[in-house]
């Protein structure tokens, strides 16, 4: 089983800051991205950034300039360092890893989520 387990949300005011950890473990083969999805109240879960496996990142044009996603260590751990908050950033944000299989088939896992909350 794999375990993906998001840590570091809160809450923070307008024009701050937060770091969002992810963390995989368990039995998978390799990872071929992590991503950041989130979803607000009322809303559709929408993309947010996301890290391949050579280290390049894409993000949502929403958050771009301000966020900055990052491997640390293993290759199954990624930041997200959010700046500049707007309470239009406050949602549950959920971390994905794409596991390659052996086999070569693309294997999705999810966390739980963790809230972040930006007050005006």
């Amino acid at each position: 089983q794999v375990q993906v387990a998001e840590s570091g949300g809160g809450l923070v005011q307008a024009g701050g800051s937060l770091t969002l950890t992810c963390a995989a473990s368990g039995n998978f083969h390799q990872v071929n991205s992590m991503a950041w999805y989130r979803q607000a109240p009322g809303k559709q879960r929408e993309f947010v950034a996301n890290i391949g496996g050579g280290g390049t990142t894409t993000y949502s044009d929403s958050v771009k300039g301000r966020f900055t996603l990052a491997r640390v260590g293993a290759a199954n751990t990624v930041v997200l360092q959010m700046n500049n908050l707007t309470p239009e950033d406050t949602a549950r944000y959920t971390c994905n890893l794409v596991e390659a299989t052996a086999s070569g088939v693309f294997r999705p896992h999810w966390g739980e989520g963790t809230l972040v909350t930006v007050s005006s």
